[in-house]
């Protein structure tokens, strides 16, 4: 059991290794936010497609939860459009940060949704988390891009927030990859009038880096995340992933040469440490 634990939270951090890379992709990228999405979630369709098909899992879905799986489809769609805009107008720090209150709103819609019991402890680490978010996010001025960055941001972690609750009893009865394969195609459909906004020349000399968004980061690690569901419950996973902008904002130091300051440290460290307290508690619940 023990093992087991360890094992599920080494997934859960690799899962947020591969989705942090989202920040530095989306930063680099030089396309406008629907078309680098919609693109993203066709390529990112057709490699899980062929994954399933090679690994023979079952895509067929019940008729009951058809639209639940839309529902969540057209949600993921706004968190990823939302968060590019938000990566565009500020920097992989503060547009990785801003969507991490996704635990706080997770938090406070679980026992709603899912009705389950009511953790206070789940709202201290959370606030520990907004904590470690007041030392990397700029001052307030509703006159830069870096505010305007932020409330798409906060609204991004809104939609994921809700996406991971609809989905959570559906990764009980659907592998990972299924469910990510509708997603993709949903997303992709959706913004798929956009890709003819501009010359096709210009998103084929873009391919290298919409590959590496397409299979590393959505289809290897939104679907890792998507399995770490069915070991800990949503609010548990949303404060573990806390640790995403952490990698985050280190592969957009190394690759971007975006250096945090002291105040980006100690924010971290705030973030990180929730992460590590709420591992000990769900091994304890395990």
């Amino acid at each position: 059991m023990k093992s087991n634990h360890i094992q599920h939270l080494l997934e859960i951090n690799l899962a947020m290794l591969f989705i942090a890379t989202s920040g530095a992709l989306g930063r680099y990228v030089q396309l406008p936010v629907p078309v680098t999405i919609g693109s993203r979630a066709l390529l990112a369709f057709v490699a899980l497609f062929l994954y399933c098909r090679y690994k023979k899992f079952n895509l067929k879905i019940d008729t009951k939860d058809a639209g639940v799986i839309l529902f969540s489809g057209v949600l993921m769609g706004v968190h990823w459009v939302t968060y590019f805009y938000a990566l565009k107008l500020s920097n992989v720090a503060i547009g990785m940060l801003s969507i991490f209150t996704y635990p706080v709103i997770t938090a406070f819609l679980e026992p709603i949704l899912l009705k389950t019991k009511f953790q206070l402890a789940h709202l201290l680490l959370a606030f520990l988390v907004l904590t470690g978010m007041y030392f990397l996010s700029p001052s307030l001025d509703f006159e830069n891009s870096y505010t305007i960055a932020i409330c798409f941001g906060v609204f991004s972690a809104f939609a994921y927030a809700l996406r991971n609750l609809v989905l959570k009893k559906k990764v009980e009865k659907y592998n990972g990859s299924v469910l990510m394969t509708y997603q993709t195609a949903i997303v992709g459909i959706l913004l798929f009038p956009f890709l003819f906004t501009i010359s096709p020349n210009v998103i084929i000399d873009q391919w290298q880096v919409l590959v590496a968004l397409a299979i590393l980061t959505t289809a290897i690690g939104h679907t890792m995340f998507l399995m770490t569901f069915k070991h800990f419950n949503i609010t548990t996973v949303s404060i573990l992933s806390s640790v995403q902008p952490v990698y985050g904002i280190l592969i957009g130091a190394i690759f971007l040469s975006e250096i945090p300051k002291g105040t980006t440290i100690l924010g971290g460290v705030l973030i990180l440490s929730s992460v590590v307290i709420e591992s000990f508690r769900s091994k304890k619940k395990t």
